[in-house]
């Protein structure tokens, strides 16, 4: 029978989703102090309660030296789960998202070297190794054997404040150059202990010891039916440094999938038919050739309309949208009801409003600068405020607010 947005979607320990489209994890850049969630952020949520059958929240750090990352401005920050006074604003986002029937996930990442806010703040960061990056404007210490057992249990920390606070699941973030993916690197991982060095199982091990953590947690604590992901980056390139191809990320995905029981894998792409070159097969396709009939594929890139995730869904169990439903937070509800003609595609000062944009997400997309940028952007770019971003963390005159490959 052919594949259509609007199949009821039943996820391997039980849980069911009303369709096949799932609103991928973006920054709302609206958390303050040591990433506290804001009234700001609930509004945002809830506005996208039918955003999708599935929403996952944007990535959250784990511990204290683990983010904020693309943060500048102290009232808008990534948002942290480590602390229990932290609880109480991450169970208003489940609870916001899931009263009209979606399910609520909560994306969980280190920012490892990315954590840049901290660097602006003069505090330590880290990373698998230590060396001159030549991108960042700041120091990189190398993570001690024991500081990589405490982000491990940090994460299952993390994962049980989630449980606490209503998620129906949780995502590894492992990708985007966070510290996951910084291990798995090649390029980045310079160790010569059991967490790096060349070999391919080496760099799967922090990665594996983190699934097995979180996974831990949920046999533990988590109802039958908690969702567990995972987000991958394909490949890894700095230009003549390759950190990782798609054949070694086809491995691990391989690894963990057979290992840990994953109800999904979501691979953060630049577009959603895109294929390594040389191959006639989309990276879509040759993930999905190594994942057990049980873990579903989940992915993300340019899908900014029905038409779209119509295409992209013939690579796919589960398809991801992200500026799409920041411009229109009904994108899933329209799609199901039949009103695909009606979803709005263009952002303007009146759509801002509607869909309760935060304020740093309206800054992110009405800067020229933005990429990805949301259609119609010319429309805001007088709600711009000049010099709101920190342009000292980057070396190419660049910030690190432009170029986000969470906007897909």
């Amino acid at each position: 029978m052919k594949k259509q947005l609007t199949d009821t979607i039943k996820f391997r320990h039980g849980a069911t989703i009303n369709c096949r489209l799932v609103q991928s994890p973006m920054l709302t850049n609206s958390g303050v102090d040591d990433g506290y969630v804001t009234d700001d952020t609930i509004k945002y949520y809830a506005a996208r309660s039918q955003s999708a059958g599935m929403v996952i929240v944007e990535y959250t750090y784990v511990s204290h030296a683990g983010g904020p990352s693309r943060s500048w401005a102290n009232d808008r920050l990534q948002l942290g789960l480590y602390k229990d006074d932290q609880k109480p604003g991450f169970a208003k986002i489940a609870q916001a998202l899931k009263k009209d029937g979606n399910k609520a996930i909560l994306q969980l990442e280190h920012s490892g070297r990315e954590a840049n806010y901290r660097a602006k703040l003069g505090e330590k960061v880290y990373a698998p190794s230590s060396f001159d990056f030549g991108f960042l404007d700041y120091d990189v210490e190398e993570l001690t054997d024991a500081q990589i057992h405490e982000i491990i249990r940090d994460f299952g920390d993390a994962t049980k404040r989630a449980i606490d606070c209503g998620f129906d699941g949780v995502e590894i973030h492992g990708a985007n150059h966070y510290l996951l993916q910084q291990f798995f690197s090649a390029w980045s991982n310079r160790r010569d202990d059991e967490w790096g060095g060349q070999t391919l199982d080496s760099r799967m091990h922090f990665i594996i010891e983190v699934c097995r953590e979180v996974f831990r947690v949920v046999r533990k604590y988590a109802p039958k039916d908690f969702i567990v992901g995972y987000r991958l980056s394909p490949e890894e390139v700095h230009g003549d440094n390759i950190g990782y191809d798609y054949r070694e990320s086809c491995q691990l995905i391989k690894k963990i999938a057979e290992t840990f029981d994953f109800d999904y894998i979501h691979l953060s792409l630049p577009q959603y038919n895109a294929k390594p070159d040389g191959s006639d097969k989309t990276y879509a396709e040759l993930f999905d050739a190594v994942l057990p009939a049980k873990t579903k594929l989940m992915i993300v890139g340019n899908v900014m309309s029905e038409d779209d995730a119509k295409d992209a869904l013939k690579y796919t169990d589960l398809v991801a949208v992200g500026r799409a439903t920041l411009i229109d937070p009904q994108f899933g509800l329209k799609i199901r009801e039949g009103r695909g003609d009606e979803i709005i595609h263009e952002i303007s000062p009146e759509q801002v409003k509607k869909s309760c944009l935060t304020p740093g997400l309206i800054n992110l997309f009405s800067d020229p600068k933005m990429e990805p940028h949301l259609p119609g952007r010319e429309s805001i770019y007088y709600l711009h405020e000049e010099g709101s971003l920190d342009k000292s963390v980057l070396k190419n005159g660049t910030t690190a607010a432009y170029n986000l490959a969470a906007f897909k």
